[in-house]
């Protein structure tokens, strides 16, 4: 369809190639711990603005909304995962395949794949609502089997 945005795995691959010669270019001229503390607050910034805008979108953002608007994030088999819990308090699922940490590996940003994609979740559900807030433990993007995301209204165990 023409009028089909883009996927988000193909827009971080525009993204990456043109963050990539600039990050390298500020980690020569400000140390990487310093340009790698820039990217991931200007990152987690975009993810915090991106959910706002989804809840205004969506006229809503429940935890339960928010379940359903990972389409773009996963379209053309992007990610991979399965649904553990899906209730009102709780959405709980494992991401078992990441594309999005294949791409990064296949451009040679394996290293700032995190920054780039991973870094965004916790602000982003935090933009889409204050209330809401993730857990997890571990990522494909930084070696482990799988992803754990576990979301849930701030407050509730």
């Amino acid at each position: 369809m023409a009028d089909q945005p883009i996927s988000v795995l193909e827009q971080r691959r525009i993204e990456a190639g043109v963050l990539k010669p600039l990050v390298r270019a500020f980690e020569a001229e400000l140390g990487r711990e310093r340009a790698r503390e820039i990217l991931a607050e200007v990152i987690k910034g975009l993810a915090r603005e991106k959910g706002a805008a989804m809840a205004k979108e969506a006229g809503g953002n429940s935890l339960g909304v928010y379940a359903t608007l990972k389409e773009p994030w996963v379209r053309n088999g992007a990610l991979e995962f399965t649904v553990l819990t899906e209730e009102e308090d709780a959405y709980d699922f494992n991401v078992t395949r990441c594309r999005y940490a294949e791409m990064y590996r296949e451009m040679g940003l394996e290293d700032l794949g995190f920054y780039l994609s991973c870094n965004r979740d916790g602000t982003l559900i935090e933009g889409f609502n204050p209330g809401l807030e993730l857990t997890r433990t571990q990522t494909i993007m930084q070696g482990a089997a799988f992803c754990d995301f576990r979301y849930r209204k701030r407050g509730s165990s």
